[in-house]
């Protein structure tokens, strides 16, 4: 990865164990863990498993090439960006099969991770040359001043596992589109599709050492995690996953003294209201809810209806659900076990506190799973469940669920909606359905989250448009102009 030129790498590590990229080279620990496809229930690799001295061996790695980096032209930075937009198309069957084996997705999801990462990294290149600073004057006339745009320096980068070629690309090309180098910390469940993303900028000519990458057991993740953030050559950190952690995220670099990007967990809220086109509403509240198996943290998790159509949303609703999530279908994934034991919590006890389900996925038949064969484990499989009668006592009323569940509730006035919409800890999507824009705008501002999307599901992510949370769904924004997210202002004067 030493030159520009575009480079050839290794792209398929089938059989091998996943290594790290560490200053351009791939280094395989003696460490490993195995990882395991959970549509079929059995290993399908072993993956590198790093240590504080891996972690470290990446921080020093990207602290050297940052000098050399930083100071490149934007334009030859544009040039390696665009030659791994073309890349992620070049490779996509690969890229695509990595997926599918590695997280038993569909191949659809996966081909659509391409698309959303290639689109990603397309942007990203226009913007480069866009950070720009300024000239104020300053009150003494024999004084000038001027306001410069520098990177940060080593940015730490964790992406999680639900959208891996989408969230990991994200998290790395906006810091080094800056001009900063990246530690990038993988998932343990998606750590051959991430190592993906660093093969494709390695092929692309990314210098070594900008581009470092790293994953881990689940075992050591306090360890590794404590030790690149307290590392005072990381300046900065961008985080996408759970709240929960998401907040050990931020106590950390808060002791640190280091700003974070945190994009964290939803429940975002559809309103539908009476004057909707509800066709519309129903097939795009379906989509909303149950794309990915609802693993999406922009997923819509409640749905408030207003009283006078809830009936005949309803009955569209089911019928949307159908089509896009047939019955007669295979149920969808849920990537790992312990999803599943949560999604049943949550609705064993959203039944037994009196709520009825108006689509009962069959979480309580055979521990809602399919698939059995002999010597291979069942996999985690649910079909698309609906609530009704949500109370704020039921735990699924204020937990994410992260599963294909959503609530229904009925209301009759704006306030009422908002008040439901807004009681909730999160804040990153929502979603109003009107064909009242007056009205759609209202309920729209009124709304606590980082975007709401008037007659179009919670689940939107573009790179033209700002993407982050509010309240405990994080702050910071990833996309549009994000590239100031990845840089620092200084202020500089000078006497005449």
């Amino acid at each position: 990865m030493g030159s520009n030129a575009i480079q050839q790498v290794p792209t398929n590590t089938k059989g091998a164990t996943v290594p790290f990229w560490i200053d351009g080279k791939e280094v395989v620990s003696p460490r490993t863990f195995d990882v395991y496809n959970p549509a079929l229930g059995k290993v399908v690799h072993q993956c590198s498993s790093a240590t504080e001295a891996d972690a470290q061996a990446a921080v020093d790695a990207a602290a050297r090439a940052l000098p050399a980096w930083r100071a490149m032209v934007p334009t030859r930075r544009r040039e390696i960006f665009l030659r791994a937009a073309a890349l992620l198309e070049a490779r996509r069957d690969e890229l695509v099969a990595t997926m599918v084996e590695e997280l038993g997705v569909a191949t659809q999801w996966a081909d659509f991770n391409i698309n959303t990462a290639r689109d990603f990294t397309l942007d990203v290149a226009g913007r480069i040359v866009t950070v720009e600073g300024s000239v104020p004057t300053p009150q003494d006339p024999n004084t000038g001043a001027m306001v410069v745009k520098e990177p940060f320096g080593v940015v730490l980068a964790i992406a999680p596992w639900n959208a891996p070629y989408i969230l990991g690309t994200r998290s790395v090309i906006f810091p080094m589109a800056a001009g900063n180098t990246v530690v990038f910390k993988g998932n343990e469940l998606s750590p051959k599709v991430m190592w993906g993303i660093c093969s494709v900028f390695a092929e692309a000519g990314l210098p070594d050492g900008v581009l470092n990458y790293i994953v881990h057991s689940t075992a050591n993740a306090a360890a590794v995690t404590s030790h690149l953030v307290a590392s005072p050559h990381v300046k900065k950190i961008n985080f996408t996953g759970s709240t929960l952690v998401g907040r050990a995220i931020g106590r950390l670099a808060g002791e640190h003294l280091k700003p974070v990007l945190l994009e964290l967990g939803g429940k975002a809220p559809a309103i539908v209201w009476e004057d909707a086109d509800l066709a519309l509403a129903a097939d795009q509240c379906a989509l909303g809810a149950f794309l990915n198996s609802g693993q999406i943290c922009m997923s819509t998790e409640r749905i408030i209806v207003h009283r006078a159509v809830a009936a005949r949303f309803e009955a569209l609703f089911l019928a949307a659900v159908d089509k896009f999530f047939p019955a007669a279908g295979e149920a969808p994934l849920l990537i790992h076990g312990p999803a599943m034991e949560k999604v049943k919590r949550l609705l064993r006890d959203a039944r037994d506190k009196g709520a009825t389900l108006l689509l009962n996925g069959g979480f309580d038949d055979n521990g809602g799973v399919e698939g059995a064969r002999p010597g291979v484990a069942a996999a985690p499989r649910l079909r698309p469940t609906i609530v009704k009668g949500v109370t704020e006592d039921m735990d699924i009323y204020r937990t994410e669920s992260f599963g294909p569940t959503v609530a229904l509730y009925e209301v009759g006035t704006e306030e009422e909606a908002l008040r439901l919409a807004n009681d909730t800890e999160y804040g990153l999507s929502s979603a109003v359905f009107t064909e009242d824009l007056r009205r759609g705008l209202r309920l729209a501002r009124g709304i606590e989250t980082g975007a709401c999307h008037i007659n179009s599901m919670s689940v939107h992510d573009e790179s033209a448009l700002p993407h982050g949370g509010a309240k405990g769904s994080g702050y910071g924004r990833f996309c549009a102009s994000g590239l100031e997210e990845w840089v620092r202002t200084k202020t500089i004067t000078y006497r005449w």
